[in-house]
């Protein structure tokens, strides 16, 4: 007899029917609890909190875009993955939702294999995220994953973008002059500035399924499953505008320091024979062109 425990799910919608219809495709995978309103679900994450939240977009009350606000300011259910459910065909409402942290959209009406593959990617990218921290692929300086953890959580998201043939995206970052700044301040006040740059990448990159990771040194790497490349650069404007923006004091306070970042970019649905090496060296080759180009800027081939 299997005694491990089933992975569990929250399913948000007024709709009765609607509710049935996923419960039924669901349920034989995962504890599904459910709610018919936004205030029905914060009352049952106060008592429990799911793996996973499957939210209705239209809701009375309070409505799927401000309840994945709440949830996503709440230290305690930042981090649950969050797919929408919704009828809707507007381009901007489904850029509305991944711009609030949204993993993914399953439209309705329903089609039972379509949602059980959207779950099992999203409930298992969450898996491999609260696995690397059991297994202390963390890098310890700034909490964020390491070099190890980045490189397994990429071969596993390559493999199932090549078997989903679904769009990944690699943002490769490098703090601008990082040597200058520890000759200048120090190494103490260099590893200050390294956990304040990283607090601002993974608040960026706030996904479920989303890698940030400390590769080595100033180097950084962010892993973007299911992401296109407008969307990668979207984000990768957010970390540059918001490290340009970081204003970081000194331990005596007699001054505040600042930096920028240079980013590379690429983005691929990867097939059989693609390795994921060479896709890792188009974005550190990006990253290079940036630094080259002048810092402070974004890269990429298209």
């Amino acid at each position: 007899m299997d005694a491990t425990p089933k992975f569990s799910l929250l399913i948000v919608d007024d709709d009765s029917a609607d509710l049935a219809v996923l419960n039924t495709i669901l349920r034989s995978d995962y504890e599904i609890f459910t709610a018919k309103s936004g205030e029905g679900a914060l009352k049952v994450l106060s008592e429990k909190l799911p793996d996973m939240i499957l939210l209705d977009v239209l809701m009375p009350g309070i409505d799927g875009f401000e309840l994945i606000k709440q949830l996503k300011e709440d230290s305690n259910t930042r981090k649950i993955p969050i797919i929408f459910i919704t009828g809707l065909e507007n381009d901007n409402d489904e850029a509305k939702g991944f711009a609030l942290g949204a993993v993914d959209y399953i439209r309705k009406p329903f089609k039972a294999e379509s949602v059980k593959a959207r779950v099992r990617a999203h409930m298992e990218s969450a898996a491999q995220a609260r696995a690397s921290e059991r297994l202390g692929l963390i890098d310890p300086l700034t909490g964020i994953a390491n070099r190890r953890s980045f490189d397994e959580r990429s071969a596993m998201e390559w493999r199932r973008a090549i078997r989903d043939s679904s769009e990944i995206s690699l943002l490769m970052i490098d703090i601008d002059k990082f040597k200058s700044y520890n000759d200048t301040y120090g190494h103490p006040q260099g590893d200050v500035l390294l956990k304040a740059v990283a607090r601002v990448f993974e608040e960026t990159a706030r996904r479920p399924a989303d890698l940030t990771a400390r590769i080595g040194g100033e180097e950084f790497g962010i892993l973007l499953p299911l992401t296109a490349l407008e969307s990668a650069l979207n984000i990768a404007e957010d970390i540059r505008a918001g490290v340009e923006a970081l204003r970081v004091p000194t331990a005596d306070k007699k001054a505040v320091t600042s930096i920028t970042v240079s980013i590379g970019a690429a983005s691929t649905i990867p097939k059989n024979n693609d390795r994921i090496e060479t896709f890792i060296a188009r974005a550190d080759k990006n990253l290079y062109t940036a630094k080259d180009g002048g810092r402070n800027r974004i890269c990429h081939d298209g």
